[in-house]
């Protein structure tokens, strides 16, 4: 089963290789409308979103990743990844694109900028084993999400305590943190497990 990763910008080399610790999968970078065509799932990494932004345009992809998760393609969004999935932006440049995937409210840079980086452990709903610890850098957060999005993790203690996290709506999920610099790989092997129950039901 081939997934892929956005390879225009951001962390791409660690969720390829998270990718690559699960059975069964090749994990892919995608740069190209055709490179996106041959993948069953996609994982959006963390970066800068406004430069992803302006390369999925000039590389040709935003339309043909918009089309392919309208036609039910599974995707993962870490960090910027979540705010590339959002339908509304907040902090976000005027012309900033997104995919329009996922029916939230994303305030870009929320837990402040490089030097507020933190770490914390997030319950995850539907991801057994325990807290998951969390590597937030330059972190987003959900102001507010739509009827058909669920909430499946908050940051639990600290000042942003109750700040959602984790979301998902359909084969789309989104994290604020970066699950790929931990080496745990329970989120990576969830969406995979979403990728194939996806392509099940085709």
């Amino acid at each position: 089963m081939d997934i892929g990763v956005l390879a225009l910008q951001g962390d791409v080399r660690e969720h390829l290789t998270a990718l690559a610790g699960n059975d069964d999968v090749v994990a892919r970078p995608v740069r190209r409308p055709e490179e996106l065509a041959e993948v069953a799932g996609l994982v959006i990494p963390g970066g800068e979103s406004t430069t992803m932004s302006n390369l999925a345009v000039s590389f040709g992809l935003l339309d043909p990743i918009r089309k392919r998760i309208a036609d039910g393609m599974p995707v993962y969004g870490s960090c910027a990844g979540m705010i590339m999935l959002a339908t509304d932006i907040l902090d976000g440049r005027e012309d900033q694109e997104s995919f329009h995937g996922i029916e939230m409210t994303v305030r870009r840079n929320a837990f402040g900028r490089q030097v507020d980086s933190f770490e914390a452990d997030v319950t995850i709903d539907d991801i057994a084993g325990g807290d998951f610890h969390a590597v937030f850098i330059r972190a987003p957060w959900v102001e507010d999400v739509g009827a058909g999005v669920r909430v499946l993790g908050r940051v639990s203690h600290g000042p942003a305590a109750g700040r959602i996290v984790v979301v998902r709506q359909g084969n789309l999920l989104a994290t604020a943190f970066h699950p790929e610099l931990t080496g745990d790989l329970r989120v990576h092997r969830y969406f995979v497990e979403m990728v194939r129950q996806a392509e099940v039901a085709r």
